[in-house]
């Protein structure tokens, strides 16, 4: 009885198109959620988020969960998640993609997940780092740790929306640092993030990562543009 009293004041909606959703819908309504744009890379064996990083960083394995196109369903999504408070989209994503990781041999390996780090400042503004549930649900699908407390973000920056590759690269290439890194030595790291566009935030992070002894490096994150 409260959970309907709670859905006639404060309607539950979709996060993609803003209908309203049925008792069995849960964060997207069902017909957002087969139109959303899946890539099926890891069931592929595809690489093309591993092809980013040829010559750059050397990466084991990557993958994305869905397309990135700008007005997009994917789009709308990641922006409820970083801009309008609903955290719980993490939850759903990392679920998803948890799920889908832990039947692919190419991620029975990963001891850590790591999530790509948000400055303090950003933290304390936004309440929460939008890729932290995204990464604990990863790291419990597949039966890896999550740990937070080895790379950090050190200086604030500007967003990176619309910033050229060259610039991304120099915005991202000394605003990293690892802590506590007798954590990660020896094991294989998987880091997550939002969205992967040129790859200079994940390259900044791998790098600074690989300075550990003996450290493996793959790559999750919810969208590729």
């Amino acid at each position: 009885m409260l959970e309907s009293l709670t859905n006639l004041f404060f309607p539950k909606v979709c996060y993609t198109c803003s209908h309203l959703l049925t008792d069995n819908e849960l964060y997207i309504c069902t017909s957002c959620r087969h139109k959303l744009p899946v890539t099926d890379f890891h069931f592929n064996d595809d690489d093309t988020v591993t092809r980013i990083f040829y010559g750059r960083v050397p990466i084991k394995h990557a993958t994305a969960l869905l397309r990135f196109e700008k007005k997009g369903l994917t789009q709308a999504l990641i922006h409820n998640l970083k801009y309008k408070g609903f955290e719980e989209i993490g939850l759903f994503l990392g679920n998803w993609l948890g799920s889908e990781l832990k039947t692919i041999k190419n991620f029975e390996q990963v001891d850590l997940v790591i999530p790509v780090p948000l400055h303090k400042k950003k933290l304390h503004k936004r309440g929460y780092n939008q890729v932290a549930l995204f990464a604990q649900q990863i790291a419990k699908h597949i039966s890896a740790v999550y740990v937070d407390d080895v790379l950090i973000k050190t200086t604030d920056t500007a967003s990176q929306v619309n910033k050229t590759r060259i610039s991304r690269w120099f915005n991202n290439s000394e605003i990293f640092q690892a802590v506590n890194t007798h954590k990660i030595e020896n094991k294989h790291i998987l880091i997550v993030d939002d969205i992967i566009t040129t790859g200079a935030t994940l390259e900044a992070c791998s790098n600074i990562l690989l300075n550990t002894k003996n450290v493996k490096i793959s790559i999750a994150t919810m969208a590729i543009a």
